[in-house]
């Protein structure tokens, strides 16, 4: 239930932000909305609703944010240099990498930052190992620790502090 209220109010804040400035339509609007995707889909939003109180949280996903912005600035100049290079140099493959987050939404975003700033993708999620399959378009290392520095370090020890 903790869930559905936590869901209903942040959905209702994005609605109002959205729909600024506020009118007696747009709220009432506001709020069937937000009731209907809490009852819905509460339960599946958030399995630990007491840690949305906890303000270190927001200052390590501010932080994230602007570490996934410089990093995909630094992999969309990267991935320029690799395409306009005559010699295009690229080594393609498909690495394991190993991370301590245990949070679905943890390794979701995980994967995601992956996804979006390192020139390569997420493949599969082993949750329960935790296990993360990359394919990258350089590979630099088979090894599962080189290749979890190389690739998911600088985001995973954020975003365990944000949602572990």
């Amino acid at each position: 239930m903790k869930s559905k209220i936590v869901l209903f109010v942040v959905c209702l804040i994005i609605w109002l932000g959205l729909n600024w400035p506020i009118n007696p339509q747009w709220l009432a609007a506001g709020v069937l909305v937000s009731g209907f995707v809490a009852m819905i889909t509460g339960d599946m939003f958030m399995r630990r609703p007491h840690i949305v109180v906890h303000i270190k949280r927001y200052f390590w996903l501010l932080v994230y944010f602007l570490v996934l912005l410089i990093e995909g600035i630094r992999a969309n100049i990267d991935l320029a240099y690799r395409v306009l290079h005559p010699d295009l140099p690229i080594n393609p493959g498909i690495v394991k990498i190993k991370t301590k987050i245990k949070t679905a939404v943890g390794l979701t975003l995980l994967a995601n930052s992956i996804t979006f700033s390192t020139g390569a993708c997420a493949v599969d999620i082993d949750q329960n190992k935790g296990y993360i399959y990359v394919h990258c378009l350089d590979v630099e290392s088979q090894n599962i620790k080189a290749a979890t520095e190389l690739i998911a370090a600088r985001f995973e020890t954020i975003l365990q502090k944000a949602f572990e």
